[in-house]
């Protein structure tokens, strides 16, 4: 047996062979749902006569920093529903309204750093994954899915909700209505909910109360919500939304640095599309759409991509992949929605039969963009210059809080290749400490004959498994985590994002917890690192690291590594060693974020096969002058001083600066100002290849933008981008775009 196997099992075994006696636990409360008798008007006014109908929740747990203790302000929440909506108010003491942090932001633009309110609900009552509904006190909206350890928490998803906020002299006060027919809850009567309510209050700690009480260090959080118990009643009829769109580009592109005689390129265009949302029963979504908006409305925030290993990866934004995404998520990304970049149509169900939730989903997708070659030791990029059919089917089976699904995607290239995978996953929730996981795939391939696009592909057959099984437990004062991957060469998951293939990697980590008062809240020291090797046992790369983190008085949140790796390339070992850091603060409502982070120490030259000196350091900031005026600040730089051959020289710096203003004039009016400037200098002396001295590009844009929800949005704006020239002291321009849209929401 293989040692890659024998660790695999151990993984899955650790947690009944290492069982330990559980103190006594928190029971989850039991709650009923009443039926309010009138009506309620969403403004943030509490006087309407129904909420003496609803349920109130007038005990809260700090859960942040304190240990399930008495709150410093009350809070007093009231939940109730009627046939058509979810109903829930919240009244907020506030002893010094100066320390308010209300800002005026865009949707979903709510986090940590401000006051707000939130409803955490799982129509399924599985305690997996919920719908979580934060508030602020001016009644702007985020909402999100979260998604147990270790898919965490993704505000892309969007619902069809209203909220609204008031300031008073000593208290705020928040009212919320969640159209049922966007719950997305089970065919059954009656049927149980999980529920919590809870608050954020940023003050010298980052305070967060609870409705129901949590036993500190716990690795489920949802198991511990309240039962909303015997919901009967709940209407089961059709719903639709139907967003049809317009738009409109002036797009110019200028001729390359160098190129004489030449004049810029403008196409002009329109194009129109429509979605469609078709919810026969409350639990069955069916989404089409036709000639698809795709389009971002906001810039990826730029990483710098010089002397990497592997692709970088971006979120999904888009509306029409985010129904149900956690649905999509496994522990082994064989899914990544990005890798469809310009569809003709689309189509997907996605529905359940008692505790198993599917969806399938089809697509033509046009091409454009990038596909990742992955490898062992590197990834690389081709262009996506041909067509491509898409289909993606998941199926997740519930058991409690743990579950075991099946994923399997295909995509078939015009004039020949294709990718098919499938496989299984699993998660296992023993108890309140112990997590398990794991994910089997195999993939059979046969790569484009496109030599002119990728000289690797000639239209080769591949075939190979990928397997990762993760254990994590974590306690009252001891977390740990165990991991271990191995992929075969010729595995592929092109509707995926798997950019390292060909290898067998053990992952550790652990760290022991104290809770202090004081200035400090939580201190930890740990150790981590892992361990990789290629199919024939040869080192690719190994880390180890001892490493101590804490949070502390005015947000701060902070941890500091000691870093001993190594990676070989080209059967050469590079071992270095490095200092890394990662500091974030919200000191006050002007400075709402602050942070950095970094490393600093050698640096594998991963393109020269060297070591050299250098670091990543990268400033972030967020500076509020105004509740209505955000200034968002990052500022990157990365580098690497090496001697060769007696000649000492920076082998290369790359700077990133990035300045987005945002002035948001009410909740759904905003103008949003983006600059980015990204360059690179080498010493050519230096290089094996050939290197540019210098590179440079600069981005900009203006938006205007209105929402009259997520679906209904009024867009306006411009971009300009421009490159450095061959002298590399002037930025010429490359593209410039004038852009418009339109499109509304109908609803039944």
């Amino acid at each position: 047996m293989r040692p890659g196997t024998l660790a695999a099992l151990a993984v899955l075994c650790a947690p009944v062979l290492l069982g330990q006696e559980q103190k006594p636990l928190p029971v989850p409360p039991t709650l009923n749902l009443p039926l309010l008798k009138g009506p309620i008007t969403i403004d943030g006014d509490l006087s309407d006569p129904a909420w003496a109908d609803a349920l109130v929740i007038d005990t809260f747990y700090e859960f942040q920093p304190g240990d399930g203790t008495v709150p410093p302000v009350k809070t007093i929440a009231r939940v109730g529903r009627d046939d058509r909506y979810l109903y829930a108010s919240f009244w907020c003491e506030e002893p010094d309204m100066g320390k308010l942090r209300a800002p005026f932001v865009d949707r979903d633009g709510v986090t940590d750093q401000m006051d707000y309110v939130g409803i955490l609900l799982d129509v399924d009552n599985a305690r997996r994954s919920a719908v979580d509904f934060w508030i602020n006190p001016r009644g702007i909206q985020t909402d999100s899915m979260l998604n147990e350890s270790p898919f965490g928490e993704d505000t892309s998803p969007d619902w069809f909700w209203n909220s609204a906020g008031k300031i008073g002299t000593n208290s705020w006060t928040v009212e919320v209505a969640i159209p049922l027919a966007s719950l997305r809850y089970p065919k059954k009567d009656p049927q149980d909910w999980a529920l919590m309510v809870y608050r954020v209050w940023p003050r010298d700690f980052n305070y967060q109360f609870y409705s129901v009480r949590m036993p500190r260090g716990s690795n489920c959080f949802l198991c511990w919500s309240a039962t909303v118990q015997s919901i009967a009643g709940l209407p089961q009829g059709m719903h639709y939304v139907l967003a049809p769109y317009a738009a409109g580009f002036s797009d110019t592109t200028y001729p390359p640095d160098g190129v004489v005689n030449a004049e810029p390129e403008t196409k002009d265009k329109a194009e129109a599309g429509v979605d469609l949302k078709w919810l026969p029963d409350a639990g069955t979504i069916v989404d089409a759409t036709i000639n698809p908006d795709f389009s971002q409305v906001e810039s990826d925030v730029v990483q710098i991509g010089v002397n990497e290993r592997f692709a970088l990866f971006y979120p999904e934004k888009r509306p029409f992949f985010l129904e149900q995404v956690d649905l999509l998520q496994t522990p082994i990304q064989a899914i990544y929605t990005r890798t469809i970049t310009d569809p003709l149509w689309g189509a997907r169900l996605t529905s359940r039969a008692g505790s198993t939730s599917y969806t399938l989903l089809a697509t033509d997708d046009r091409g454009g963009g990038t596909v990742v070659i992955p490898g062992p030791v590197f990834s690389d990029t081709a262009p996506q210059d041909f067509q491509s059919w898409v289909g993606i089917g998941r199926a997740r089976h519930d058991i409690g809080a743990s579950y075991v699904g099946v994923v399997g995607t295909a995509r078939v290239i015009e004039g020949g290749g294709y990718n098919y995978v499938g496989g299984a996953d699993f998660q296992w929730h023993p108890n309140d400490a112990d997590l398990v996981s794991g994910q089997y795939l195999y993939s059979v391939s046969r790569e484009p004959d496109k030599p002119n696009l990728y000289p690797g592909w000639t239209g080769q057959a591949l075939a190979g498994f990928g397997l990762t099984t993760q254990w994590s437990h974590s306690d009252y004062h001891w977390d740990w985590l165990l991991q271990y991957d191995d992929f075969a060469d010729g595995f592929r998951a092109d509707d995926g994002f798997v950019p390292q293939v060909g290898y067998e990697q053990g992952t550790w980590n652990g760290g022991y917890r104290v809770y202090p008062t004081g200035f400090f809240s939580r201190l930890r020291v740990g150790t981590g690192g892992n361990y990789s090797v290629d199919r024939g046992g040869a080192l690719i790369s190994r880390k180890a690291f001892p490493s101590i983190t804490f949070q502390a008085m005015g947000g701060w949140k902070t941890e500091f590594d000691y870093n001993l790796e190594a990676v070989s390339i080209g059967g050469r070992e590079l071992d270095y060693d490095r200092f890394v850091w990662t500091m974030t603060a919200s000191p006050s409502a002007f400075l709402p974020v602050v942070g950095l982070s970094g490393n600093y120490g050698e640096q594998p030259d991963v393109e020269n096969v060297r070591v050299g000196k250098g670091g990543d350091v990268l400033l972030t900031a967020l500076i509020r002058p105004t509740d209505h005026l955000g200034l968002d600040l990052r500022l990157e730089r990365r580098w690497i001083d090496e001697t060769v051959g007696g000649l000492a020289g920076n082998l290369f710096t790359a700077d990133v600066a990035r300045l987005k203003a945002v002035y948001v004039f009410n909740a759904r009016m905003l103008v949003r100002l983006i600059g980015q400037y990204q360059d690179v200098r080498r010493d050519p002396a230096l290089w094996i290849q050939p290197a540019l001295e210098k590179e440079g590009a600069f981005a900009g844009s203006v938006l205007f933008s209105y929402k009259l929800n997520w679906q209904s949005v009024v867009f306006a704006g411009y971009g300009d981008a421009r490159a450095l020239d061959e002298t590399g002291t002037l930025l010429l321009p490359t593209g410039r775009q004038f852009f418009v849209k339109v499109s509304y929401a109908f609803q039944r």
